[in-house]
Formats: C-alpha cells, sequence, structure tokens
C-alpha cells in the first residue's frame, strides 16, 4: 500500500512511498483512511524524531475495513476517528486500537473530524487541568494553532473569559466568534493577572505569561511552536509574593486512563452539536503534503491542516 514516509532527503522530509500491508493485533481495527491532519510538532520534531523510512501520521479518519479480533471496537462499515502513539495514520490503510477510536456520525465530515485527535485532545484535557474556570481570566497563547483554537472554545465552554494570544491582527482572525472574551497580540497586551495559561508557544512568551498569573494561578506548557529555550527570572517571581504553579502539561498522562477513545467521543458530539469548530486553514490531497507541512512550519496555516487520501492520488 502507499503511505507518506520519513524521507529525510525529501522536500520537508516526507514522501509517498509503498510499504508493507499493516497487520492488526486482537485489539485494533483495521481502517481505510480517507483524511489525515498534520500537527505543528509532527512536521517540525520529524528529523529528531522519526527514523527514516517509518510511516507517519498520529491522526487519521476513515472506514472499518475489518473490526478487531477480539471483538471490540465499531463493526465493518463504521465511520471512525482514530489516534495511535506509534504514528503510521498517513497511509491507505492503518491497523488502530480500538480504545483510541471515535465514531463519526454521517453528518461530520471525516476530514473535519481527522484535526481532533492529537490537538482537541491535548486542548480538552489541558483545560481541564486548569481546573475549574467558571468566571476565571484564561490566557491561550499561540491561539491561532491547532490546539490554540480548541483551547479558546473549551475554556469558553467551560465558563472562562478567555484571552486569545496571537502573533499578527490577521493571525486573531475569527476568535472572538469562537469564543474570545479578548484578542492580544503577545502577552505583553494582558493588562490584568490571569488565573490560568495554556501555552503553546514556549520561548520567551512563557516566561512573560507565568509573570501574569495571580496568587493560586497555574501554567500549563503545552506547546513551543517559537521553538526557542525558556529562561525565568523566578527571584523577580518570588519578590512579587504569592504562589503560582507552571506545569508540562503531556497529553499521554495516565491520570487521563491508558485510551484517547472518551475524550474523542465527547470532541465529536461537540462537533455533531455545533458547539466546536475546527478550523482547515489548508486542505488538499496527500501528494500535496510536503506543501502543507511547509504551510504550518511557516505560520501560513490557521487552524490545522488536513490532507485527503487518496486525494487526487
Amino acid at each position: 500500500m502507499r503511505a507518506l514516509i520519513h524521507d529525510p532527503a525529501a522536500p520537508s522530509g516526507l514522501r509517498l512511498g509503498e510499504v508493507p500491508e499493516p497487520v492488526p493485533a486482537a485489539g485494533q481495527a483495521l481502517i481505510e483512511v480517507h483524511a489525515v491532519s498534520l500537527n505543528f510538532a509532527e512536521a517540525a520534531y520529524a528529523a529528531d524524531r522519526t527514523p527514516a523510512g517509518t510511516v507517519m501520521g498520529l491522526d487519521a479518519a476513515g472506514v472499518v475495513l475489518e473490526p478487531a479480533a477480539d471483538g471490540s471496537g465499531p463493526p465493518p462499515g463504521a465511520r471512525v476517528v482514530s489516534f495511535g502513539w506509534a504514528a503510521g495514520g498517513w497511509a491507505e490503510r492503518r491497523a488502530a486500537d480500538t480504545g483510541h477510536l471515535a465514531v463519526v456520525p454521517d453528518s461530520v465530515d471525516l476530514g473535519t473530524a481527522s484535526t481532533l485527535p492529537a490537538a482537541g485532545v491535548s486542548a480538552l484535557r489541558a483545560v481541564r487541568d486548569l481546573g475549574p474556570v467558571l468566571g476565571r481570566r484564561v490566557l491561550v497563547t499561540g491561539a491561532s494553532g491547532g490546539v490554540g483554537r480548541f483551547a479558546v472554545q473549551l475554556a469558553a465552554l467551560a465558563g472562562a473569559h478567555v484571552i486569545a494570544s496571537v502573533g499578527s491582527r490577521a493571525r486573531g482572525e475569527g476568535l472572538r466568534e469562537l469564543g474570545a472574551a479578548e484578542v492580544v497580540i503577545g502577552p505583553g497586551q494582558v493588562g490584568a493577572p490571569v488565573f490560568g495559561v495554556l501555552d503553546n508557544v514556549g520561548g520567551p512568551q512563557l516566561a512573560e505569561a507565568f509573570g501574569l498569573l495571580e496568587d493560586g494561578g497555574v501554567l500549563q506548557s503545552v506547546g513551543k511552536a517559537s521553538l526557542e529555550p525558556t529562561t525565568f527570572d523566578f527571584e523577580k517571581e518570588r519578590r512579587k509574593g504569592g504562589r503560582k504553579r507552571l506545569e508540562v502539561f503531556m497529553v499521554g498522562n495516565p491520570v487521563y486512563g491508558p485510551t484517547f477513545g472518551p475524550d474523542l467521543g465527547r470532541l465529536v458530539r461537540l462537533l455533531e452539536a455545533g458547539a466546536l469548530t475546527p478550523r482547515i486553514g489548508w486542505r488538499g490531497p496527500w501528494r500535496r503534503a510536503p506543501e502543507a507541512a511547509e504551510a504550518l512550519l511557516s505560520r501560513r496555516v490557521l487552524g490545522k491542516a488536513v490532507l485527503d487520501v487518496p486525494g487526487e492520488g
């Protein structure tokens, strides 16, 4: 079968190639993939983290060809969205753990559903980790990206006063409609302390956002879109007094349980109800994957990039 594999010599490190068919384990369903979504970290860190020849892709949506042999999961013909820790999603077929699947209703486009696993579940769990946010001020940095846009919506649905921080006025487009009470160009424009921060940028912005926390506030470090390290002046923070927490967010934290399925299902239901709106800023056939990855890394995509499989071949 064909798949998108990591090739360090290819544009954006991606190349369509032939690979062996997946062989599902007892608890895996075989899925015919119709659409996949790209995540910033997959594109940014492939050269450092992914061996050459690896089939890429955490997120994929499609139709069940063969149900799991152990009887778990949906039946043949079911439309599903899937996540996989071992990647493998950017292929014509995928063997996916049934615990990492959610059924997608006919009313929901599979390409739209494919945006949910890594970015949507990360946003949902990061908002949950802040604790009760009803009536509280929550800052989301990198709010125009995949995780950021989901975080803005989910925090607003939880009752927070959401401040969306973006890199330019153009990147703030549509965020108020998604639930942001304020849209700012960087944390420096935030005018009052915040209870919580969901930081997707890292680098100097992470330290700046941490300085905005009120007594008892918490910052979840979710991502590092800046690709820059962070330096903290903790002595400055001590002089301010009060207590604040900095936590390294990990979507696979065991506290959430071993599977993505339940949270994926929650997100699909919100999507079906119109309460969650993924922004697909780039969509095309999977032969254009290098173009999509380059657009994502150069900050030319608002929200998510989606590839249709096989699309135009």
